[in-house]
């Protein structure tokens, strides 16, 4: 077939002509050859493997790697500090400690001459109308300092010691042996804000410092001092300001950071869905499971009572893996699961697959309480929504009796309540309210879903004493024994238990 469609191309090689080089004529018949051996087909049987299957190949077996997509970070050339435009405004002592900070590149040098310069500016007369040039001249100076990780590869003790012994921790470390009502306190806190002003992310390098330095334990309150000195003047914008600047340059300084800031500021961050979102932003798989260590060995709190329901709620507008993160550190804690029950009214089955599956793998381990039932059923009904039914079959086979009577509860309570009328497979921005209707429904779902099965829960007396109940309503006595009105088209289950007469054996 191929020599009958392309015989041009399959045709023996012709003799060398007129102006053609044997070079030439060698290579056309290295190419008929090649052409003829591939009588059967065009292509080789083989199909082409890109880059990408290639990897996959290669990696088979091994352990599936996560990619996180992480800013890149542009290489920084250093360039000589120049602090030409403001250190002719500082008088001469203090511009000639200033210049051996420029001129010098020995840390431990440069230590001890900003250890004097900080002297400088804690004597009384020391003019604080110098204090933003100085700040100026400092920001360009230690600019090197703020650039790469802060912290260590390997997190010893030594190591740590090691990692804020730069020139402008000595503001820190002095800031740390003041008491508050010292004057001088005051002064190194108008020195810090007029630094936080030319360099923000010393902000978070002040937390790092009371973080890690031993110098500075049980001194994290001292941030909240700085924050106020600060021209924003407010602790919970200053602290989100540091972290989401901590969070751009430097992840496992604000995983390091993290149990430290909810410990000591609970009022700004276990209501903070911003904080929580701005480190499952970034996190991966390895340092979630190290913060869920960290909560559950008790160094960590990130939900209580009071507000994890509505941080969850936040939550659900987030990015996938950031929603599995935040449930994860949820369950980490031991906060009861009644508490966020109430959040299944807001979850949609198309829209929040990740708080529904989370939801539902941990309703699985727990006991049927009446208001999980209720919060279960009042989700709307829909064919392709089996998250009711999935539960509801569970805790029928683990715990058929308390089940039953929860929902013998419901339904009676229901029943006594005037009906309003209101379709309930219609779509709604509304929370979802439970109805008698609803709850037949998501019971005859359930039956139906148990009909092959041996699960004797529908024969349950606390059940039938439910229905019995139902059937009394007023607003099913014009109706035949064993036919319900299409009003009520949504409780098969009542006609075919009156149907099969299970109601005349109580």
């Amino acid at each position: 077939m191929l020599r009958e469609r392309f015989a041009e191309f399959c045709s023996s090689p012709s003799p060398p002509t007129e102006g053609r080089d044997e070079g030439e004529s060698v290579s056309l018949e290295m190419d008929n050859h090649v052409l003829l051996d591939k009588e059967d087909g065009c292509y080789d049987n083989t199909e082409a493997a890109f880059s990408d299957d290639e990897e996959e190949v290669n990696n088979k077996g091994n352990k599936k790697r996560e990619f996180r997509f992480h800013p890149i970070k542009e290489a920084v050339i250093e360039e000589p500090a120049d602090i030409t435009p403001y250190v002719d405004q500082l008088d001469d002592t203090m511009k000639e400690k200033v210049l051996q900070l420029q001129k010098g590149s020995d840390t431990e040098a440069h230590c001890e001459v900003m250890q004097e310069i900080v002297d400088l500016v804690l004597e009384e007369d020391f003019d604080s109308e110098q204090m933003s040039t100085l700040a100026s001249c400092l920001a360009e100076l230690f600019k090197g300092h703020f650039r790469g990780d802060v912290l260590p590869d390997d997190i010893t003790e030594e190591s740590l010691e090691e990692s804020v012994c730069k020139p402008v921790c000595l503001v820190f470390r002095n800031l740390c042996q003041m008491q508050e009502d010292n004057s001088g306190f005051s002064v190194l806190l108008e020195m810090l804000a007029e630094l936080y002003q030319k360099q923000p992310k010393i902000g978070y390098h002040l937390l790092y410092y009371l973080r890690a330095s031993k110098a500075a334990m049980g001194k994290m309150s001292l941030y909240e001092s700085f924050a106020q000195a600060t021209a924003l003047g407010d602790l919970h914008t200053c602290l989100m300001m540091d972290m989401k600047a901590c969070q751009e340059d430097d992840i496992r300084l604000l995983c390091y950071l993290t149990p430290s800031i909810y410990t000591e500021f609970p009022d700004e961050t276990l209501r903070s869905g911003e904080l929580l979102n701005m480190i499952v932003a970034v996190i991966d798989s390895t340092q979630l499971q190290e913060l869920m260590c960290h909560v559950m060995i008790g160094n960590l709190v990130m939900f209580r009572k009071d507000s994890v329901l509505n941080i969850l709620i936040q939550s659900l507008e987030w990015e996938t893996f950031e929603q599995y993160s935040a449930w994860q550190l949820f369950l980490a804690h031991s906060i009861p699961l009644e508490t966020i029950i109430p959040i299944l009214q807001h979850l949609k089955y198309k829209e929040h697959p990740e708080a529904l599956s989370c939801l539902l793998l941990q309703l699985r381990r727990e006991k049927p309480s009446g208001e999980m039932v209720k919060m279960v059923l009042s989700r709307p009904c829909h064919p392709e929504d089996q998250f009711t039914t999935s539960i509801l079959r569970h805790w029928a086979a683990k715990h058929d009796d308390v089940l039953g009577e929860h929902i013998k509860a419901l339904l009676i309570k229901n029943n006594n309540m005037p009906r309003k009328r209101q379709s309930l497979r219609s779509s709604s921005s509304k929370l979802a309210q439970l109805t008698l209707e609803q709850i037949l429904e998501h019971m005859d779902n359930l039956r139906l879903n148990l009909s092959n099965t041996k699960n004797s829960f529908f024969t349950q007396t606390p059940i039938l004493q439910a229905l019995q109940h139902v059937q009394a309503n007023p607003r099913l006595s014009h109706c035949p024994r064993g036919i319900i009105s299409s009003y009520y088209d949504c409780a098969e289950i009542l006609c075919i238990f009156i149907t099969h007469s299970f109601l005349g054996v109580l």
